[in-house]
């Protein structure tokens, strides 16, 4: 089969052809529909030598739908010809927080060797791909697997979020969302379809903040050093109940906590280096700082509820197989409107 793989530190991702996988006892093979583009796997192929925590070579993609094409021993729970989405983090299933749904906050993945699919165990970009276990797969039923299939991180991530700060979103306040891209843009839909919030979009382009206010930003700002002013201003001089950064830099982070009003949450989602200082003073009385990763089990359920009720849809940019390493490209010189998804069966 082939696949997209990222084979040496440094280099570019490729697609090459591979041995098509075999699954084992509990494993199921799924015949790859569909498979997300993600920021992170930027962040990932960044890395030096001496701190990559992966073997190579890996084949990328987190995000990942199918259809079941073959079940090992033992499998239950799933159909040959069931079309399923990918439940990306995955944990040890025994855990207090697995139990519970959580298996994005496993307690014991990280010393038993459990890497999700593209972030260390081989991803959803290839023709097919080994899913460990049937719990890690969520129905699609009549969903359409290219608009859905960012869902599972784009969407999952930013819903995590805006869940635990609902208590703040009361009719009255205002939420803060940087970064409209892939995460974004989807978080702003989340926010009008789960909160009376007023919601403020930062980006960096006109084109950016141009789907921001089509996906139902009530105001949009450019992100730059004038920006928490504006957000002031916007907001009578209090500031946002809730800021979500979704790009994660130092210069966003800043800008987050000076969004910040009395009491509010800050939610660092993105992955770009930046923090934020925590202590008396720092920031007005009562601010939350998060750092939250991917999302449970039950939410992406949920997600896909909200999809199906028209409540959330990713702008996404299909690309075949072969276009594949196009798509990085483009996603590192930040030309991706909303999400791009391969297609790896055509």
């Amino acid at each position: 089969m082939r696949a997209l793989q990222y084979r040496k530190v440094g280099s570019a991702p490729e697609v090459v052809e591979i041995p098509t996988p075999e699954p084992g006892p509990g494993e199921v093979l799924l015949k790859v529909t569909a498979a997300g583009v993600c920021h992170s796997d930027i962040a990932v192929m960044s890395w030096p030598v001496e701190n990559f925590p992966y073997r190579l070579p890996l084949t990328l993609g987190h995000e990942g739908a199918g259809i079941v094409a073959a079940l090992g021993a033992g499998v239950r729970g799933v159909a040959l010809g069931e079309s399923v989405a990918v439940y990306g983090p995955w944990g040890c299933g025994r855990c207090i927080k697995c139990a519970a749904g959580e298996e994005n906050y496993c307690l014991h993945a990280a010393e038993l060797g459990i890497s999700p699919p593209g972030l260390g165990a081989p991803g959803a970009i290839a023709e097919y791909m080994i899913v460990d276990d049937a719990r890690h797969l969520v129905p699609l039923g009549d969903l359409d697997p290219v608009r859905t299939v960012p869902l599972t991180d784009a969407g999952l991530t930013p819903y995590h979020a805006v869940k635990r700060s609902l208590p703040k979103l009361l009719p009255g306040s205002t939420a803060v969302v940087i970064g409209t891209g892939g995460l974004g843009h989807v978080a702003i839909q989340l926010l009008r379809a789960m909160t009376a919030a007023k919601v403020i979009a930062l980006d960096v382009t006109e084109q950016k903040l141009e789907l921001a206010r089509r996906v139902g930003a009530h105001e949009t700002v450019i992100s730059d050093e004038q920006a928490a002013g504006k957000v002031k201003a916007i907001t009578g001089g209090l500031g946002a109940q809730a800021v979500f950064d979704f790009v994660g830099a130092p210069p966003t982070t800043a800008t987050a906590g000076d969004c910040a009003g009395v009491d509010a949450d800050v939610t660092i989602v993105g992955i770009g280096g930046g923090t934020l200082p925590v202590g008396f003073g720092a920031m007005p009385f009562e601010v939350s700082v998060k750092a939250p990763y991917w999302g449970s089990r039950d939410e992406l359920i949920e997600v896909f509820e909200l999809a199906r009720n028209d409540a959330v849809e990713v702008h996404v940019e299909p690309y075949s197989l072969d276009d594949a390493p196009l798509a990085y490209e483009r996603l590192h010189a930040g030309a991706i409107t909303g999400r791009a998804v391969i297609t790896p069966n055509g």
